[in-house]
């Protein structure tokens, strides 16, 4: 990687996840899978997720039903 993260937006991180928007959203609310807030929309930001996020969240889940 160069430095620089990549991002995805949270439509993209719900497809991925097979979970719905809002489930995101509160996620990020309960610290279980933060977001990046981006720009000035509505004095917070967009949300957006970082890639490598969204695979080691796959993965430590993945691990979890292993057991």
């Amino acid at each position: 990687m160069t430095g620089i993260d990549e991002l995805l937006t949270l439509k993209q991180a719900a497809q991925i996840l097979k979970v719905n928007e809002q489930t995101l959203r509160r996620w990020d609310n309960d610290n279980i899978l933060k977001a990046v807030r981006i720009g000035t929309r509505r004095g917070i930001g967009d949300r957006r997720y970082k890639k490598e996020d969204i695979e080691a969240y796959i993965k430590s889940k993945s691990q979890k039903k292993k057991k």
